[in-house]
């Protein structure tokens, strides 16, 4: 996916709620150069986003400031990992339809693995991979999906060979360590979604090490919660967004924020239905990891 225009809409609503959004294309997609979608390490997106959004934290005026991050399907593994790299740095993450476990349903052969493995050095940017539409089973709206559609930024191939693997590598080395995410997150997962299974987000939700951990999960909703469902659709899952991050951003919220370091390089919680929102006194931010994206809330 990318940032500018597909992610548009979840910029302009956390920044109506009072968090300052700040984004980045990753290699190869969207507006970023490289070859349209090629991942060559996983690591690399990683370290670019960690580059990226460690400079903003480390500008006068977001120092003192929370910061949370965002990811959506693949970005969600790009959020686990960012925590990963540093645990003490992120204040919490929300996570919607996060791709940090294999579904049993979907998960290659090792054979097949071990077929494709030997030849990703030949022939790694070859669009080989077999794949289902993932447009026409992520967006639920029919005008949203063919948005999609129209949109010249947003790859729409089979994915290369090299970037499917390196996203099977990924997926499998989080699955086998989430208990080592201790970061306090909110993860949302559409009952109804074929693309990422919503047992995956239960994993993640009972296997992690994090004290503070809520899961909502979304009863007839697909995979593109914030962007492929009915408007009212939408408005449930944004209103349960900033629900979130208002109560760990709040006056009588322990926020506590790292120091930005000089090496850096440039409980399950029961939702309720119309609760009061507290006063912020404190700026936070937010980093979103589809298109990679980073929130920080403004003084109100």
């Amino acid at each position: 996916m990318e940032c500018s225009g597909f992610m548009r809409e979840c910029g302009i609503r956390m920044a109506s709620a009072g968090y300052a959004v700040f984004g980045m294309d990753y290699e190869g997609h969207g507006r970023s150069k490289g070859a349209r979608c090629y991942i060559k390490k996983f690591a690399n997106i990683v370290n670019d986003c960690f580059n990226y959004y460690t400079s903003i934290c480390a500008k006068e005026g977001y120092r003192e400031k929370g910061r949370f991050l965002y990811g959506e399907s693949m970005g969600g593994a790009v959020a686990l990992l960012l925590h990963k790299k540093d645990p003490s740095f992120w204040n919490g993450a929300i996570l919607v339809a996060p791709m940090c476990k294999i579904s049993e349903k979907v998960k290659p052969h090792p054979v097949v693995i071990n077929l494709l493995t030997r030849v990703e050095e030949i022939i790694p940017k070859w669009k080989i991979v077999p794949t289902k539409d993932v447009i026409d089973a992520a967006f639920k709206d029919p005008i949203k999906r063919e948005e999609v559609r129209n949109n010249k930024l947003i790859y729409q191939d089979k994915p290369r060979l090299k970037t499917a693997l390196e996203m099977l590598r990924t997926s499998m080395n989080l699955e086998d360590t989430l208990h080592e995410i201790t970061m306090p997150f909110l993860v949302l997962h559409g009952e109804a979604d074929t693309v990422t299974d919503p047992e995956i987000s239960k994993a993640l939700y009972e296997k992690a090490g994090s004290i503070d951990k809520t899961i909502k999960l979304y009863p007839g909703m697909w995979h593109a919660l914030t962007s492929g469902e009915p408007d009212h659709n939408v408005d449930l899952v944004f209103a349960d967004i900033v629900s979130w991050l208002d109560l760990r951003t709040g006056d009588a919220a322990p926020l506590t924020v790292t120091p930005i370091r000089h090496d850096f390089n440039f409980s399950a919680e029961k939702a309720t239905d119309g609760e009061k929102r507290p006063k912020r006194s404190q700026g936070s931010l937010l980093c979103g990891l589809n298109g990679g994206r980073l929130l920080h809330r403004s003084a109100m």
